[in-house]
């Protein structure tokens, strides 16, 4: 799943990974902050009792801090 060893980008060839607080949630992605906000639908986040998970259509990773 995640490199625990790389907590803020990932490499070349893996999606961002954004840390979040447990206040924000629930999250969706894109958020209007984020650059790629108009890029796909918004989708709400599920993160299955993990502090992981993945944006199904852009690969943003979101990690509770």
């Amino acid at each position: 799943m995640f490199d625990n060893n790389n907590s803020s980008v990932a490499s070349s060839n893996q999606a961002e990974i954004i840390g979040i607080a447990a206040s924000d949630l629930p999250l969706a992605c894109p958020s209007q902050p984020n650059q790629a906000w108009n890029l796909h639908p918004r989708v709400f986040l599920d993160f299955h009792g993990e502090k992981k998970t993945q944006c199904p259509y852009c690969g943003t990773r979101y990690q509770i801090i």
